[in-house]
Protein backbone atom coordinates (compact mmCIF):
# COMPACT_ATOMS: atom_id res chain seq x y z
CA UNK A 1 0.00 0.00 0.00
CA UNK A 2 1.46 3.48 -0.83
CA UNK A 3 2.20 5.65 1.77
CA UNK A 4 0.50 8.82 2.64
CA UNK A 5 1.54 10.98 5.43
CA UNK A 6 -1.67 13.18 4.52
CA UNK A 7 -3.52 10.50 5.70
CA UNK A 8 -1.31 9.68 9.23
CA UNK A 9 -3.07 10.94 12.37
CA UNK A 10 -2.14 13.83 14.07
CA UNK A 11 -2.69 15.72 17.43
CA UNK A 12 -3.39 19.58 16.97
CA UNK A 13 -3.06 20.49 20.77
CA UNK A 14 -6.19 19.16 22.39
CA UNK A 15 -7.41 17.76 19.42
CA UNK A 16 -6.98 14.61 17.72
CA UNK A 17 -7.00 14.28 14.02
CA UNK A 18 -7.16 11.61 12.44
CA UNK A 19 -5.70 12.98 8.62
CA UNK A 20 -4.05 15.72 7.48
CA UNK A 21 -6.44 16.81 5.18
CA UNK A 22 -8.46 20.31 6.02
CA UNK A 23 -11.74 21.72 4.53
CA UNK A 24 -10.15 25.16 4.01
CA UNK A 25 -12.71 28.14 4.64
CA UNK A 26 -14.60 28.82 1.59
CA UNK A 27 -16.87 31.93 1.23
CA UNK A 28 -19.87 30.06 -0.41
CA UNK A 29 -22.61 33.18 -0.29
CA UNK A 30 -25.61 30.79 0.54
CA UNK A 31 -26.42 32.63 4.29
CA UNK A 32 -29.56 34.76 3.84
CA UNK A 33 -29.82 37.60 5.45
CA UNK A 34 -26.52 37.03 6.61
CA UNK A 35 -28.32 34.05 9.00
CA UNK A 36 -26.62 30.20 8.06
CA UNK A 37 -29.19 28.19 6.77
CA UNK A 38 -30.42 24.47 7.05
CA UNK A 39 -28.55 23.41 4.00
CA UNK A 40 -24.99 24.33 5.76
CA UNK A 41 -25.78 20.93 7.60
CA UNK A 42 -25.56 19.13 4.50
CA UNK A 43 -22.86 20.70 3.05
CA UNK A 44 -20.72 20.70 6.19
CA UNK A 45 -21.70 17.11 7.37
CA UNK A 46 -20.60 15.94 3.44
CA UNK A 47 -17.47 16.76 4.22
CA UNK A 48 -16.90 15.89 7.21
CA UNK A 49 -14.65 12.20 8.52
CA UNK A 50 -13.96 11.46 12.20
CA UNK A 51 -11.07 12.91 13.15
CA UNK A 52 -11.30 15.50 9.96
CA UNK A 53 -10.73 19.30 10.88
CA UNK A 54 -13.28 21.82 8.69
CA UNK A 55 -12.94 25.65 8.78
CA UNK A 56 -15.96 27.26 8.48
CA UNK A 57 -16.56 30.41 6.25
CA UNK A 58 -15.31 34.09 6.91
CA UNK A 59 -18.14 34.88 9.25
CA UNK A 60 -19.10 38.55 10.32
CA UNK A 61 -18.29 39.47 13.97
CA UNK A 62 -20.61 42.22 13.46
CA UNK A 63 -22.79 44.71 11.51
CA UNK A 64 -20.52 46.50 9.80
CA UNK A 65 -18.17 43.62 9.15
CA UNK A 66 -19.93 43.03 5.87
CA UNK A 67 -18.86 43.04 2.37
CA UNK A 68 -20.60 40.17 0.07
CA UNK A 69 -23.86 39.16 -0.52
CA UNK A 70 -25.42 36.30 2.03
CA UNK A 71 -22.12 35.73 3.93
CA UNK A 72 -23.04 34.17 7.54
CA UNK A 73 -22.78 36.17 10.82
CA UNK A 74 -22.00 35.30 14.43
CA UNK A 75 -22.52 38.55 16.35
CA UNK A 76 -26.40 38.17 17.52
CA UNK A 77 -28.44 35.45 19.26
CA UNK A 78 -30.32 34.06 15.95
CA UNK A 79 -26.70 33.12 14.72
CA UNK A 80 -25.88 31.44 17.35
CA UNK A 81 -28.75 30.00 17.40
CA UNK A 82 -28.67 29.23 13.21
CA UNK A 83 -24.86 27.93 13.85
CA UNK A 84 -25.79 25.11 16.14
CA UNK A 85 -27.50 22.42 13.93
CA UNK A 86 -25.03 22.76 11.42
CA UNK A 87 -22.33 22.40 13.87
CA UNK A 88 -24.10 19.52 15.69
CA UNK A 89 -24.24 17.82 11.83
CA UNK A 90 -20.63 17.92 11.87
CA UNK A 91 -19.76 16.33 15.01
CA UNK A 92 -22.36 13.87 14.66
CA UNK A 93 -19.68 12.70 12.03
CA UNK A 94 -16.78 13.10 14.44
CA UNK A 95 -15.66 15.98 12.93
CA UNK A 96 -13.52 18.83 14.69
CA UNK A 97 -14.80 22.45 13.52
CA UNK A 98 -13.39 25.52 13.97
CA UNK A 99 -14.98 29.14 12.79
CA UNK A 100 -13.27 31.66 10.64
CA UNK A 101 -14.13 35.09 12.00
CA UNK A 102 -13.40 38.10 9.97
CA UNK A 103 -14.35 41.98 9.00
CA UNK A 104 -13.69 43.25 5.86
CA UNK A 105 -13.10 46.63 6.51
CA UNK A 106 -12.66 48.98 3.51
CA UNK A 107 -13.88 45.82 1.34
CA UNK A 108 -16.97 46.49 1.43
CA UNK A 109 -19.89 49.31 0.06
CA UNK A 110 -22.71 51.49 1.63
CA UNK A 111 -25.41 48.61 0.38
CA UNK A 112 -23.45 46.42 3.22
CA UNK A 113 -23.26 48.73 6.22
CA UNK A 114 -26.12 49.81 8.74
CA UNK A 115 -27.63 52.82 7.44
CA UNK A 116 -25.37 53.14 4.49
CA UNK A 117 -22.68 54.56 5.94
CA UNK A 118 -18.82 54.26 4.59
CA UNK A 119 -17.32 51.01 5.69
CA UNK A 120 -14.37 51.56 8.37
CA UNK A 121 -10.78 50.77 7.87
CA UNK A 122 -6.93 51.79 9.04
CA UNK A 123 -7.35 54.45 6.25
CA UNK A 124 -9.50 56.82 4.35
CA UNK A 125 -7.84 55.33 1.32
CA UNK A 126 -10.11 53.59 -0.90
CA UNK A 127 -9.62 50.52 -3.16
CA UNK A 128 -9.51 51.05 -6.75
CA UNK A 129 -8.59 49.49 -9.87
CA UNK A 130 -9.76 45.70 -8.56
CA UNK A 131 -12.24 44.35 -11.04
CA UNK A 132 -14.93 41.88 -10.53
CA UNK A 133 -15.50 38.12 -12.08
CA UNK A 134 -17.58 39.88 -14.43
CA UNK A 135 -14.54 41.83 -15.60
CA UNK A 136 -16.38 44.91 -14.83
CA UNK A 137 -14.61 47.79 -12.37
CA UNK A 138 -15.39 47.56 -8.53
CA UNK A 139 -16.39 50.96 -7.12
CA UNK A 140 -15.40 50.69 -3.67
CA UNK A 141 -16.39 53.56 -1.41
CA UNK A 142 -13.88 55.62 0.42
CA UNK A 143 -13.73 54.10 3.72
CA UNK A 144 -14.08 56.02 7.50
CA UNK A 145 -10.21 56.24 9.38
CA UNK A 146 -11.11 54.19 12.61
CA UNK A 147 -10.37 56.93 15.49
CA UNK A 148 -8.04 55.02 17.82
CA UNK A 149 -11.17 55.21 20.77
CA UNK A 150 -13.53 53.31 18.37
CA UNK A 151 -10.60 50.40 17.83
CA UNK A 152 -11.47 49.05 21.10
CA UNK A 153 -14.79 48.10 20.21
CA UNK A 154 -13.91 46.54 16.75
CA UNK A 155 -11.51 44.34 19.32
CA UNK A 156 -14.36 44.00 21.42
CA UNK A 157 -16.94 42.21 19.12
CA UNK A 158 -14.02 39.72 17.74
CA UNK A 159 -13.58 38.55 21.38
CA UNK A 160 -17.67 38.50 21.43
CA UNK A 161 -17.57 36.66 18.17
CA UNK A 162 -15.36 34.38 19.41
CA UNK A 163 -17.39 33.44 22.16
CA UNK A 164 -20.71 32.38 20.32
CA UNK A 165 -18.95 30.47 18.21
CA UNK A 166 -18.00 28.29 20.86
CA UNK A 167 -21.90 28.98 22.10
CA UNK A 168 -22.73 27.64 19.27
CA UNK A 169 -21.01 24.88 19.51
CA UNK A 170 -17.58 25.14 17.61
CA UNK A 171 -14.40 23.62 18.74
CA UNK A 172 -12.29 26.60 17.88
CA UNK A 173 -12.21 29.73 15.86
CA UNK A 174 -10.07 31.21 12.94
CA UNK A 175 -9.10 34.92 12.80
CA UNK A 176 -8.98 35.82 9.53
CA UNK A 177 -6.14 38.20 9.23
CA UNK A 178 -5.39 38.01 5.65
CA UNK A 179 -6.71 38.34 2.16
CA UNK A 180 -7.25 42.40 2.16
CA UNK A 181 -9.78 42.62 4.68
CA UNK A 182 -9.46 44.72 8.02
CA UNK A 183 -7.02 43.53 9.86
CA UNK A 184 -5.00 43.29 7.64
CA UNK A 185 -5.44 46.43 6.07
CA UNK A 186 -3.75 47.34 9.88
CA UNK A 187 -1.21 44.71 9.41
CA UNK A 188 0.43 46.24 6.18
CA UNK A 189 2.06 49.53 5.35
CA UNK A 190 0.57 49.34 1.64
CA UNK A 191 -2.46 50.50 3.07
CA UNK A 192 -2.06 51.60 6.74
CA UNK A 193 -0.83 55.32 7.05
CA UNK A 194 -1.59 56.14 10.55
CA UNK A 195 0.48 58.14 12.84
CA UNK A 196 -1.03 57.11 16.04
CA UNK A 197 0.11 53.60 18.01
CA UNK A 198 -2.00 51.69 15.63
CA UNK A 199 0.12 53.05 12.38
CA UNK A 200 4.06 53.44 11.42
CA UNK A 201 6.32 50.91 13.26
CA UNK A 202 5.82 46.82 12.66
CA UNK A 203 5.09 46.92 16.30
CA UNK A 204 2.65 49.51 16.02
CA UNK A 205 0.75 47.96 12.60
CA UNK A 206 0.51 44.56 14.25
CA UNK A 207 -0.91 46.04 17.39
CA UNK A 208 -4.95 45.61 16.49
CA UNK A 209 -4.54 42.39 15.34
CA UNK A 210 -2.57 41.34 18.45
CA UNK A 211 -5.17 42.41 20.75
CA UNK A 212 -7.82 40.99 18.66
CA UNK A 213 -6.13 37.99 19.59
CA UNK A 214 -5.37 37.93 22.99
CA UNK A 215 -8.50 39.15 23.68
CA UNK A 216 -9.92 36.55 22.41
CA UNK A 217 -7.34 33.98 24.03
CA UNK A 218 -8.88 35.81 27.38
CA UNK A 219 -12.20 34.80 26.28
CA UNK A 220 -11.67 30.69 25.31
CA UNK A 221 -8.11 30.04 25.18
CA UNK A 222 -5.30 29.94 23.19
CA UNK A 223 -6.02 26.32 22.33
CA UNK A 224 -9.35 27.56 20.24
CA UNK A 225 -7.78 29.73 18.68
CA UNK A 226 -5.95 29.71 14.92
CA UNK A 227 -4.92 32.52 12.90
CA UNK A 228 -5.19 32.84 8.91
CA UNK A 229 -2.41 35.50 7.53
CA UNK A 230 -0.89 36.34 4.09
CA UNK A 231 2.26 38.54 4.43
CA UNK A 232 2.96 37.47 0.63
CA UNK A 233 -0.49 38.06 -1.13
CA UNK A 234 -1.14 41.42 -2.33
CA UNK A 235 -4.64 41.40 -2.48
CA UNK A 236 -7.08 44.15 -2.53
CA UNK A 237 -4.71 46.35 -2.67
CA UNK A 238 -3.20 45.51 0.28
CA UNK A 239 0.46 45.48 0.06
CA UNK A 240 3.58 45.65 2.56
CA UNK A 241 6.89 46.79 1.87
CA UNK A 242 8.97 43.95 3.82
CA UNK A 243 6.44 40.83 3.62
CA UNK A 244 9.37 38.58 5.13
CA UNK A 245 9.70 40.99 8.20
CA UNK A 246 5.97 41.30 8.68
CA UNK A 247 6.08 37.52 8.33
CA UNK A 248 8.66 36.55 10.68
CA UNK A 249 7.21 39.13 13.65
CA UNK A 250 3.69 37.66 13.52
CA UNK A 251 4.93 34.29 13.43
CA UNK A 252 7.23 34.75 16.48
CA UNK A 253 4.41 36.59 18.56
CA UNK A 254 1.42 34.26 17.93
CA UNK A 255 4.43 32.08 19.21
CA UNK A 256 4.53 33.49 22.57
CA UNK A 257 0.73 33.52 22.26
CA UNK A 258 0.50 29.86 21.93
CA UNK A 259 -2.43 30.07 19.62
CA UNK A 260 -3.35 26.71 18.28
CA UNK A 261 -2.57 26.67 15.02
CA UNK A 262 -1.42 29.27 11.99
CA UNK A 263 -2.33 29.10 8.37
CA UNK A 264 -0.55 31.17 5.52
CA UNK A 265 -2.67 31.24 2.44
CA UNK A 266 0.53 32.92 0.41
CA UNK A 267 2.45 32.90 -1.50
CA UNK A 268 1.13 30.52 -4.15
CA UNK A 269 3.21 26.91 -4.64
CA UNK A 270 5.81 27.73 -6.66
CA UNK A 271 7.05 25.35 -9.42
CA UNK A 272 11.09 24.53 -9.83
CA UNK A 273 12.58 22.41 -12.09
CA UNK A 274 8.53 20.99 -13.06
CA UNK A 275 8.04 20.50 -9.83
CA UNK A 276 5.48 22.51 -6.93
CA UNK A 277 7.20 23.12 -3.36
CA UNK A 278 6.48 25.32 -0.23
CA UNK A 279 7.91 28.37 -0.94
CA UNK A 280 11.09 29.30 1.11
CA UNK A 281 9.26 32.24 2.59
CA UNK A 282 6.38 30.10 4.25
CA UNK A 283 9.45 27.89 5.45
CA UNK A 284 10.43 30.63 7.60
CA UNK A 285 7.74 31.10 9.21
CA UNK A 286 7.21 27.20 9.62
CA UNK A 287 10.17 27.65 11.56
CA UNK A 288 10.05 30.52 13.65
CA UNK A 289 6.23 29.00 15.25
CA UNK A 290 6.02 26.49 17.27
CA UNK A 291 2.24 25.50 16.88
CA UNK A 292 0.57 23.24 14.03
CA UNK A 293 1.02 24.81 10.38
CA UNK A 294 -1.70 24.33 8.23
CA UNK A 295 -0.41 25.52 3.89
CA UNK A 296 -2.91 25.93 1.91
CA UNK A 297 -2.56 26.98 -2.15
CA UNK A 298 -2.54 24.93 -5.15
CA UNK A 299 -1.99 21.49 -3.40
CA UNK A 300 -2.77 18.03 -4.83
CA UNK A 301 -2.54 14.85 -3.41
CA UNK A 302 0.95 13.82 -4.59
CA UNK A 303 2.01 17.69 -3.35
CA UNK A 304 0.17 17.54 -0.25
CA UNK A 305 1.71 13.70 0.63
CA UNK A 306 5.35 15.27 -0.04
CA UNK A 307 5.19 18.67 1.97
CA UNK A 308 4.34 16.46 4.78
CA UNK A 309 6.84 13.91 4.41
CA UNK A 310 9.66 16.23 4.85
CA UNK A 311 8.17 18.41 7.17
CA UNK A 312 6.89 21.79 5.63
CA UNK A 313 3.76 21.66 7.11
CA UNK A 314 1.34 20.14 9.27
CA UNK A 315 -1.62 19.76 7.63
CA UNK A 316 -2.69 20.95 4.07
CA UNK A 317 -5.95 23.27 3.50
CA UNK A 318 -7.68 22.41 0.79
CA UNK A 319 -10.63 24.50 -1.12
CA UNK A 320 -11.48 23.64 -4.40
CA UNK A 321 -10.81 19.69 -4.63
CA UNK A 322 -12.90 19.60 -1.07
CA UNK A 323 -15.44 22.16 -2.61
CA UNK A 324 -16.32 19.50 -5.45
CA UNK A 325 -15.18 16.30 -3.67
CA UNK A 326 -17.03 16.09 -0.73
CA UNK A 327 -15.27 12.72 -0.09
CA UNK A 328 -11.59 13.72 -0.67
CA UNK A 329 -9.71 12.68 1.63
CA UNK A 330 -11.32 8.81 0.91
CA UNK A 331 -10.79 9.73 -3.03
CA UNK A 332 -6.70 10.58 -2.05
CA UNK A 333 -7.09 7.17 0.08
CA UNK A 334 -7.57 5.07 -3.34
CA UNK A 335 -6.29 7.85 -5.42
CA UNK A 336 -9.43 8.18 -7.08
CA UNK A 337 -10.35 10.68 -9.40
CA UNK A 338 -11.49 14.39 -8.44
CA UNK A 339 -14.63 15.15 -9.43
CA UNK A 340 -14.13 18.91 -11.48
CA UNK A 341 -15.22 21.97 -9.94
CA UNK A 342 -17.66 24.30 -11.43
CA UNK A 343 -16.06 28.39 -10.37
CA UNK A 344 -19.77 29.46 -11.79
CA UNK A 345 -21.44 28.16 -9.05
CA UNK A 346 -18.99 28.78 -6.04
CA UNK A 347 -20.97 31.64 -5.05
CA UNK A 348 -24.40 31.78 -6.45
CA UNK A 349 -27.22 31.94 -3.74
CA UNK A 350 -28.86 28.31 -4.99
CA UNK A 351 -29.16 25.70 -2.03
CA UNK A 352 -28.18 22.76 -3.83
CA UNK A 353 -26.44 23.23 -6.74
CA UNK A 354 -22.89 23.95 -7.01
CA UNK A 355 -22.95 23.11 -3.15
CA UNK A 356 -24.61 19.66 -2.18
CA UNK A 357 -24.79 18.36 -5.74
CA UNK A 358 -21.52 17.44 -6.28
CA UNK A 359 -20.92 13.53 -6.25
CA UNK A 360 -19.58 11.16 -3.45
CA UNK A 361 -17.57 7.84 -5.46
CA UNK A 362 -20.29 5.55 -4.39
CA UNK A 363 -22.78 7.35 -5.95
CA UNK A 364 -20.47 8.12 -9.47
Amino acid sequence: MEEQPLLTPYQMGRFQLSHRVVLAPLTRCRSYNNVPQPHAALYYSQRTTKGGLLIAEGTGVSETAQGYPRTPGIWTKEHVEAWKPIVDAVHAKGGIFFCQIWHCGRASDYSYQPNGQAPVSSTDKRITLEVGEDGKPLNYPIPRKLAPEEIPQIVNDFRLAARNAIDAGFDGIEVHAASGYLIEQFLKDGVNDRTDKYGGSLENRTRFCLEIIQAIIDEIGADRVGVRLSPYLDLLQCSDSNPNALALYMAKSLSKLNVAYLHPVEPRMVHEDGKLKVPDALLSMRKAFNGTFIVAGGYDREEGNKVIAEGSTDLVAFGRHFLANPDLPKRFELNAPLNKYDWSTFCVPDPVVGYTDYPFLDAS
